[in-house]
């Protein structure tokens, strides 16, 4: 019997010149063979050729699979490093820092978000007089307390540098705020404790020189608010963000959800955990009071950053 090469329309020449004795099980031995693959073999063989073909496309498949399962593992795991490391490598300055609207400066360092001012009021004060600002800023005492007495000194530019934590996060051993500034506000002014001096001198009479804001200036013309910044609250609310101290916590005024809060509502370092505006997951933050201690309890919640001039 013969049989078509399955590339040629005729028999090929080989078939009549190239007899084989098929030896396999079953087979006549009559059958032509042609010698150059593809050979001819019944349908209940293969050729190892064609074996050797199959096996290799079925581990080509897998090799293929292989690989890009691999990639597809890797990228994942980048792109969950980078989803992770994300708040540590990012430039971008959250936008909650951007309300300091007095900063000259604010950039990222780090781990630190980076606050340069001039710590200069940007409201009228009578601290303005003699000074090179005094046509516009000056303002004669006009406040509430019958006892206000001037103090000496007056107002100058500063190059304040405060490098607080981007990722504020308490620390047990609550470090003791310093005399000098110990936070910023948002219009560049700095926060004091609520002491007048070492050793923990009570601000009873140093009172009587806040001006109609509550601020007054320190020897060397630093402008500073032990207590409320009227000023701020008055065009922000009672209840919005102030600023921020030292260790990356904010400050809130003296309301919050409508309502007034008291010494006796915050911990002892004159703060509680919830929800603001501006922090909608919660996030620790101090309040402003009209009583001592005003902003800043036993120490700071955190640990705090540095802060430079």
């Amino acid at each position: 019997m013969a049989f078509f090469h399955p590339s040629m329309d005729v028999y090929p020449s080989s078939f009549t010149k190239n007899k084989a004795t098929c030896r396999h099980k079953g087979l006549r031995n009559d059958v032509f063979v042609d010698p150059s693959p593809p050979f001819f073999l019944p349908r209940n063989l293969s050729s190892p050729i064609t074996v050797y073909r199959s096996k290799l496309m079925r581990m080509r498949k897998l090799a293929f699979l292989w690989m890009a399962l691999t990639f597809v593992v890797v990228s994942c795991k980048k792109e969950t490093d980078d989803n992770d490391n994300n708040s540590n490598t990012s430039t971008e300055v959250p936008a909650v820092y951007k309300k300091i609207y007095g900063a000259t400066d604010i950039y990222i360092e780090g781990d630190y978000v980076v606050i340069k001012t001039k710590g200069r009021p940007d409201h009228k004060s009578p601290y303005y007089k003699d000074t090179q600002w005094e046509s516009s800023l000056y303002e004669a005492y006009n406040g509430n307390n019958s006892a206000f007495a001037i103090n000496p000194n007056r107002i100058s530019e500063q190059n304040m540098t405060y490098k607080i934590p981007r990722n504020p996060a308490v620390n047990a051993n609550h470090e003791a705020t310093p005399l000098g500034a110990m936070g910023v506000a948002l219009n560049g002014v700095a926060f004091y404790n609520q002491y007048a001096g070492p050793n923990n001198q009570q601000l009873t009479s140093e009172i009587n020189s806040f001006d109609q804001y509550d601020g007054h200036p320190q020897q060397q013309g630093q402008y500073h608010y032990h207590v409320e910044p009227y000023y701020l609250t008055a065009n922000s609310g009672e209840d919005a963000l102030l600023g921020f101290l030292l260790d990356g916590f904010p400050v809130y005024g003296p309301k919050e959800n409508g309502q007034t809060v008291n010494d006796n509502d915050l911990d002892e370092f004159h703060g509680h955990t919830g929800v603001t505006a501006d922090y909608p997951d919660g996030i620790y933050h101090y309040h402003i009071t009209a009583t001592d201690p005003y902003i800043n309890g036993n120490g700071y919640y955190g640990t705090a950053g540095t802060v430079s001039q």
